[in-house]
């Protein structure tokens, strides 16, 4: 297929709700919210080209959408689950328990997390991992010892971020972007400042040093968002300090409203994330039950169409929102037409 159409709604990332479900005939959808656009572009331009009702795209987060997935087999259960981050084995295990035991995961592209803020607001144009975790850990070294945050103002530890008063808002647990978050930037920030090793010092266990370095302060200071980007843009937009975590294409898409920060001196574009530079960047997935091709019509049609070249490629509506194009995408191509399923 050389010529793909795309009407104005899908250029407009209007997904389906869930009440257009009538019949069993529609492929249907959930999951990560960063994956949301993607799924919706694909979805309406699938039901423009071919001979298939166009699928029913929900979010409602990574997490939530594989529970789903996993819910069982059969049409009263969803077809692909979509993921900000690769499938847990708890979730896989799950998923067998509930007789899923064929997932094909397809990976469709990359995506950076961005740091982000009111065009007009503070002057936050540059963070490392360990302003982050200074900002927003529960517990932080202060001259040699570990103790509960102090901090109220960025400036407070260092002197050269703006002397605004601490607020982030952050992607709730149910969120792939969460999870990413807390391994590439709090728990980095937590080993550059030493606090890890403090509390290795102190006598906690490695497990528990960790876990704890994931935590999060409870006093205001950073708020967990549990819908989507459009929530934490809206609490961007009534609070002019606050900072916000976002997909990097959401950003993109909404540059007259907000600024982004570099991280580690490096600008979040899809090139740096093509070329490994971008330090918070990670793969996205979608995940189909092998079980549900040939019964619902088009899923696996559906599948191929959204990472074909003409989608996924470098030169394609995905890329041209935001996606960074997949270097191995072929192989993906590949696995997904002999419905190569996971060990």
């Amino acid at each position: 297929m050389n010529t793909i159409k795309l009407t104005a709604s899908v250029l407009a990332i209007t997904a389906v709700s869930v009440g257009a479900a009538a019949a069993r005939d529609n492929v249907q959808v959930a999951g990560s919210s960063t994956v949301l656009p993607y799924a919706s572009i694909v979805a309406e331009a699938f039901g423009e080209n071919f001979e298939f009702p166009t699928p029913v795209v929900e979010s409602g987060g990574s997490s939530a959408g594989l529970k789903r997935f996993c819910e069982g087999v059969g049409e009263n259960t969803i077809d692909v689950a979509n993921a900000s981050r690769k499938i847990r084995d708890k979730e896989i295990k799950a998923c067998a328990e509930a007789g899923v035991t064929d997932i094909i995961e397809v990976r469709i592209g990359y995506d950076g997390i961005v740091f982000a803020s009111q065009l007009t607001g503070p002057d936050y144009t540059a963070f490392t991992e360990a302003d982050i975790f200074n900002a927003l850990a529960p517990k932080v070294l202060v001259d040699g010892q570990l103790v509960d945050n102090p901090y109220t103002k960025w400036s407070d530890f260092n002197a050269d971020l703006p002397e605004a008063d601490i607020l982030a808002f952050v992607p709730g647990t149910k969120h792939g972007t969460r999870e990413v978050f807390e391994e590439k930037v709090i728990a980095k920030g937590c080993e550059e400042t030493g606090a890890l090793q403090a509390m290795l010092d102190s006598g906690m266990s490695e497990d528990d040093a960790e876990d704890a370095c994931l935590a999060v302060r409870t006093d205001g200071r950073s708020v967990d968002i549990d819908g989507d980007y459009t929530e934490t843009l809206a609490r961007i937009d009534s609070n002019p300090n606050g900072i916000g975590v976002f997909g990097l294409a959401f950003y993109e898409n909404n540059t007259d409203k907000l600024k982004v920060a570099t991280m580690s001196g490096v600008e979040p574009t899809t090139e740096s994330i093509a070329a490994g530079e971008y330090p918070v960047s990670r793969p996205l997935f979608f995940y189909v039950k092998k079980a549900h091709i040939g019964v619902i019509p088009g899923l696996k049609e559906y599948a191929e169409f959204f990472v074909s070249d003409d989608m996924a490629g470098p030169d394609g509506p995905l890329a041209e929102y935001g996606l960074v194009s997949d270097p191995e995408l072929a192989e993906t191509q590949n696995a997904l037409t002999n419905e190569d399923i996971m060990n």
